[in-house]
């Protein structure tokens, strides 16, 4: 059965996706471990694929037997490897936290619920594992499609959102098939493989470079690159809580590790880096985006938003990273696709807790949380100290590298960009943490402090929420411990030896 981990991916939880939609109609009940047992699976196979990958380097599965250029081809290496892990975990967990806010916010859809979640889920691992240009599209939609109907469900302001994501990610998914087409007049093949072995022989080709471009602007369009971020803000703000927690600490890197898979394994890293001079500019876009979504996020007194325009900064750390083209750079880039995913499940999960108790979502909202809910704000000081850097989270290693490549390319700009935002992001939670703790203040604050706090009932979120939260919040812990290992097994392996 190994070598069948790449399919059972995709397959497990496409079946069970039917399986849901229909319990939906029989048997409420059996939604919930229908949708689990198959991420659950999928997840198990994808750590399974990751160490075959690490033993022998590359894995290529050909759907039913087709070879390509005919067949689709599932082609697995360190980069996606490790990505496909991080997309089923993410998934799992989140489902697991999600049951009772699905629960209460969708009792009458269940079914349709859980059947989108399996294929937004789906969609994305789909387009981790394909080593098909067009495939990729295809499961692109997929994704798109369930997410947008994800976030719409609720009748609010959701709806709206939800219908200006889907212009603005028609827009990018449309730039991106029209990119392909490029590639395919050009070369006869849409295996991504393929396309690159023409890649020295075509580097003049206008139509490649046009390829190149519009893909690109395609990609960072869905990815909310800035300044093509507008519409994440109000889409992830307004998002249901067991939606959020999905497509907040996902889309953004999968469309992150896309362009880096388009850039090293379809378009080479001769041609993207040195042949299409375009480097420079991203990561100067990168570093305004970094300082802009830094700022925006110091604006906002909303903490869902707060969190939606931190994601818009750590876009810029990996776009950045990644086109400084060194291999420091690079290895922060992919190792932050891993962290940063963690990190926003970690923020969201702590919102729709946040949500859920006190109801309502502002930052003044969340006076005296340290004393009414200890546990769960003990997790998310571990999900802020990450975002903000502190060692030994998994955010400081990523951003060391990340440093570390901005120094090696004589970039101190961008250098100066991760240090302000990781300032900033400083003052965004310890303000927060301020709020939480010593407010209301009391008559004695700032003359005695043995007696500034009256006694608050603890009102802790349910276990079925803290639990998972608490798995997340100490795989911060976890990852940054191991990054060293992540990094010389496996990310150093999907960057192509020609970078230094």
């Amino acid at each position: 059965m190994s070598q069948h981990y790449p399919a059972l991916i995709i397959v497990v939880p496409l079946l069970a996706a039917l399986a849901a939609a229909a319990a939906g109609w029989i048997n409420k009940r059996y939604c919930f471990p229908i949708a689990v047992a198959s991420l659950a699976a999928s997840f198990v196979s994808s750590v399974f694929l990751l160490g075959r990958v690490i033993r022998v380097k590359e894995v290529i599965y050909e759907m039913a037997g087709w070879t390509a250029p005919i067949g689709i081809v599932y082609r697995v290496d360190a980069l996606n490897g490790l990505v496909i892990v991080v997309v089923t975990a993410v998934a799992l967990v989140n489902l697991i936290y999600s049951k009772s806010a699905i629960e209460e916010d969708f009792p009458d859809k269940m079914g349709t619920y859980y059947a989108l979640y399996i294929l937004f889920a789906t969609g994305l691992a789909g387009m981790v594992v394909t080593g098909d240009a067009f495939n990729l599209y295809v499961l692109m939609e997929i994704a798109s499609l369930t997410g947008y109907s994800l976030m719409g469900l609720r009748r609010d302001r959701a709806t709206v959102s939800a219908l200006n994501y889907l212009i603005v990610g028609t827009i990018g998914a449309t730039f991106y098939l029209l990119g392909v087409g490029y590639i395919y007049i050009a070369t006869g093949t849409l295996n991504m493989a393929e396309i690159a072995s023409f890649m020295s022989q075509m580097s003049d080709s206008g139509s490649i470079r046009m390829a190149f471009v519009i893909c690109l602007a395609g990609l960072f369009i869905k990815m909310a690159f800035f300044p093509l971020h507008g519409w994440l803000p109000n889409a992830y703000t307004y998002t249901p809580t067991a939606s959020i927690g999905l497509i907040a600490p996902l889309t953004t890197k999968v469309t992150v590790y896309i362009m880096i898979r388009m850039a090293l394994s379809v378009f080479t890293p001769e041609f993207s880096f040195k042949t299409i001079e375009l480097s420079g500019a991203i990561v100067w876009l990168a570093i305004i985006g970094i300082v802009a979504g830094s700022c925006m996020a110091l604006a906002q007194k909303n903490f869902k938003k707060m969190f939606t325009y931190i994601i818009v900064a750590e876009v810029g750390y990996m776009v950045g990273g990644f086109w400084l083209g060194n291999r420091a750079g690079i290895s922060g880039s992919v190792l932050h696709i891993a962290n940063d995913a963690l990190m926003t499940l970690a923020l969201f999960m702590a919102a729709g807790i946040f949500a859920r108790k006190i109801k309502g979502e502002e930052i003044s909202d969340m006076q005296g949380l340290f004393r009414k809910m200890p546990w769960t704000m003990a997790a998310f000081v571990l999900g802020g100290l990450s975002i903000i850097g502190v060692p030994p989270t998994c955010g400081f290693f990523s951003k060391w590298y990340l440093i570390s490549g901005g120094i090696e390319a004589g970039n101190y700009y961008f250098v100066g960009a991760l240090l302000f935002s990781s300032l900033i992001n400083a003052v965004l939670f310890f303000r927060i943490f301020e709020v939480a703790y010593f407010e209301p203040f009391s008559e004695s604050h700032g003359h005695d402090h043995s007696h500034g706090h009256e006694a608050v009932a603890v009102e802790e979120a349910p276990l079925g929420m803290l639990i998972p939260f608490y798995v997340v919040a100490i795989s911060l812990v976890i990852l940054g411990i191991f990054s060293g290992d992540l990094i010389t097994k496996i990310i150093y392996f999907a960057i192509p030896a020609g970078i230094v």
